[in-house]
């Protein structure tokens, strides 16, 4: 099937060539992310394939769908940038890849976590500039503090039974409670209970109407003084002034973020010899106690394996007619 693969990298290449042997796709690689000025590239594609920062409102739907486009197959397990309803009345398949490797994810957490804690990232700069001095660089047990998951699908699992074998109590918030996490000694509870008695919050919840800015201001009110905040789920589940304000009063105390509100102009590419324009990003980069990674918590090989073996498949299970597991709807969402 032709595919037009916008926001390619490098290694989106390697892993989506070699998943498509046997398959026989005719992939066309595209660094563009998709915008309503790169729709044009995608014109007579059968099938797009896009990643997390691409645009699929219901504007570049529409002129997609014009042009001849029925499928859209995500390299990601997330969906909140395509337009589910319009896709739908505009006869569109949307395809994502549910599950990859909840253990890159939660392994990046907890990496975020201990950097923040014990000060790794600025211990290694101080040691390659020959200043051994530890002023500065205290950290805390993290045997017998408090986590706070909210979200505990896969990822949120994962983590759970990792911080489990630091020796941490274990809280969690989520509408649909799980028995294995029950299993491991989770307790769940409300929100306002939750950031009143965790040391460290960890976001593993999927972005939603109801889960839009779930941290805001009024939920950094009832978090326990100089709590640690950990987002590796989507960036706009965190209000980032309201974040910004917290952390001047020393509300949060430590920030570890691997995804950010407003990313897409930002993570992916090389700005090195250029100005930041976003000021609320420049500003988080001044505070000492914020460690940022550019959305990199998936990048493991595994996960790169997985994620083009899937997408391939749904490609494959497309054009075939095949069962389309992966399928998600608005429909299937409300649900």
């Amino acid at each position: 099937m032709r595919t037009a693969v916008f926001s390619t990298k490098p290694y989106d290449k390697i892993f989506l060539e070699a998943a498509n042997q046997g398959h026989d796709h005719e992939l066309v690689f595209l660094e563009p992310r998709l915008t309503p000025e790169t729709t044009p590239l995608a014109f007579s594609f059968p099938a797009i394939c896009v990643f997390v920062n691409d645009r699929l409102d219901a504007a570049v739907l529409s002129d997609l769908a014009r042009e001849g486009t029925r499928l859209i197959a995500l390299r990601s397990a997330g969906f909140n940038h395509v337009d589910l309803v319009a896709a739908e009345e505009l006869g569109m398949t949307v395809l994502r890849v549910p599950a990859y490797s909840p253990y890159a994810v939660a392994e990046h957490a907890v990496g975020l976590i201990l950097s923040l804690n014990r000060k790794i990232h600025r211990s290694y700069n101080r040691v390659r500039e020959g200043n051994f001095a530890l002023d500065g660089l205290l950290g805390f047990d993290l045997y017998g503090t408090t986590i706070g998951i909210i979200g505990t699908g896969r990822i949120g699992i994962v983590f759970a039974q990792i911080m489990k074998g630091f020796g941490c109590r274990l809280l969690a918030f989520d509408p649909y409670p799980n028995q294995e996490c029950r299993d491991l000694g989770v307790e769940y509870v409300d929100l306002p209970s939750l950031y009143a008695q965790s040391d460290i919050i960890s976001l593993h919840c999927p972005l939603t109407p109801d889960t839009y800015h779930i941290i805001d201001e009024r939920a950094l009110a009832q978090v326990k003084p100089g709590v640690m905040l950990i987002n590796t789920s989507r960036g706009a589940l965190v209000d980032t002034a309201a974040v910004i304000e917290a952390m001047k009063t020393g509300q949060v105390r430590y920030l570890g973020l691997d995804v950010y509100e407003e990313e897409e102009d930002l993570f992916f590419e090389d700005l090195s010899g250029t100005v930041i324009q976003d000021d609320l990003f420049a500003r988080l980069l001044t505070l000492p106690n914020v460690l940022i990674t550019g959305h990199q918590a998936f990048f493991t090989r595994n996960a790169l394996q997985r994620i083009a073996a899937t997408t391939i498949e749904n490609i494959t299970a497309f054009e075939q007619g095949h069962p389309l597991e992966n399928r998600v709807t608005a429909e299937r969402i409300k649900a």
